[in-house]
């Protein structure tokens, strides 16, 4: 784990010009401000100074007027040395993921990172420990001007079959180029393949402790664009960038361990597994506004889109929201697959509510109910539908108690705002406006 002083000698020896200070919005927007390696040292300690507004800023760049969140008011994007890459495909660049702070260093109450250390905190003082994964998918083509002055499109790398050869072959450089890079920020790579989508791939990386999956999510979205920008190339981690083509999910994989004995919980505590499943289905239709967090995601959440519409669990089904994973032989690990999760969710708002509806179910020993183990549209009204849009997942946010109490009514007041301008933005739009800004955004 690198310390300040380490994250200095290492921006010198590597000749870094520019280190990113890194932070997730509330519109799960990236943002930052970089330090220059002069005033690196001084940075680490005092972090760089941003206004409180920038928490009430949506994906269209519209500021909204929330309370707290105007032009008076400073708060500091402090870095988490332990989180230090290099940014190989910007040569001279590094990067550090950030908590939001006040003036005096405290914690913020509207920084999402945050948010995600207490619900961590709240596990732990129940003496647990909490493994995570996103499992992202993402378009890969060419960002291409539309016609007599149109919008951009996204137009695929090529129209392989799903897990076909010759996907793989047509996005081979990109694809070693990719892992390269992400393993050499200390991001270990288990899976890729090309995917149903035109240009679709999906590489997965191994988990890791609840934050720094989070913090891995955030360097992924990174790098699977810069690594494409870098190869004149464009990737979307947006969940629809192309309306009639598969969507882009990042199913959210999660196993409870035990702290002391670090032991997975799901493998032989049936019943403890039930209670935080129980607890993720209560809470689904409010944590789908927080998972699965633009307008633009509700394309892809719906039936027989293997996204997951409907608030059911399932062993090994992928149309339920939770599939309970199967380990491999007799030295595999169970773990739960959140399928209604995608990469314009901010990562430590997701996770965090995912965590604190498990943590309710756990205390409250809820019953998830019988397993489905068919495809749940084949039974219309048999099974509780998640919310068709972004504005159905705002009202179920609003009424659960849990999540609004957890989020705080700073974060909960900017948030809801903010989706709910985004929800209204786009309304007033055709298909291509949403379409264009989700993929250049996300």
């Amino acid at each position: 784990m690198r310390d300040r002083q380490s994250v200095i000698e290492r921006a010198e020896i590597e000749g870094v010009e520019l280190v990113r200070f890194l932070y997730a919005d509330h519109g799960g927007v990236i943002r930052g401000k970089a330090a220059s390696r002069t005033r690196l040292a001084e940075r680490l300690s005092s972090g760089i100074g941003h206004t409180v507004a920038m928490m009430a800023m949506n994906m269209l760049d519209q500021l909204q007027e929330v309370e707290h969140f105007g032009p008076v008011g400073e708060v500091r994007i402090m870095p988490d040395p332990s989180t230090f890459v290099l940014l190989p495909y910007s040569p001279g660049a590094a990067a550090m993921v950030s908590d939001l702070v006040q003036l005096d260093g405290s914690a913020w109450d509207a920084c999402p990172r945050t948010f995600l250390k207490e619900a961590v905190a709240a596990l732990e003082a129940e003496g647990y420990a909490l493994e995570a994964a996103f499992e992202p998918e993402f378009t890969l083509g060419h960002r291409v001007a539309g016609p007599e002055g149109g919008l951009d499109t996204l137009v695929p790398l090529d129209d392989s079959l799903c897990y076909s050869t010759i996907g793989f072959d047509l996005a081979h450089d990109y694809a070693i180029k990719l892992v390269r890079t992400l393993e050499a920020q200390g991001l270990r790579v288990e899976h890729y393949h090309p995917e149903l989508g035109h240009g679709q791939q999906e590489l997965s990386i191994r988990h890791a402790p609840a934050l720094r999956a989070a913090d891995n999510q955030i360097l992924y979205r990174e790098t699977v664009r810069g690594v494409a920008l870098r190869m004149s190339m464009w990737a979307s981690l947006a969940p629809k960038p192309i309306a009639d083509q598969a969507g882009n999910g990042a199913h959210l994989h999660l196993s409870l361990w035990d702290r002391e004995r670090h032991a997975n919980l799901f493998d032989g505590d049936p019943g403890l597994m039930n209670a935080f499943v129980g607890g993720l289905l209560a809470h689904l239709p409010a944590l789908t506004a927080l998972t699965c967090g633009t307008v633009n995601s509700f394309r892809r959440l719906a039936p027989r889109m293997w996204a997951s519409a409907y608030a059911v669990h399932g062993p090994d089904n992928r149309e339920a929201a939770v599939r309970v994973c199967s380990p491999l032989g007799q030295t595999g690990s169970v773990n739960l697959e959140l399928k209604p999760s995608d990469s314009s969710a901010n990562p430590y708002l997701s996770l965090g509510a995912v965590i604190h509806a498990g943590l309710d179910g756990i205390r409250r020993g809820l019953d998830p109910g019988e397993p489905v183990l068919i495809d749940p549209d084949t039974r219309p009204g048999a099974y509780p539908r998640l919310p068709s849009s972004l504005d159905e997942a705002l009202d179920a946010l609003e009424a659960d108690s849990l999540l609004m109490t957890a989020l705080g009514p700073l974060r909960s007041g900017a948030y809801l705002a903010v989706k709910r301008s985004e929800a209204a933005a786009f309304k007033e739009r055709d298909a291509a406006f949403e379409l264009f800004h989700h993929l250049r955004v996300f």
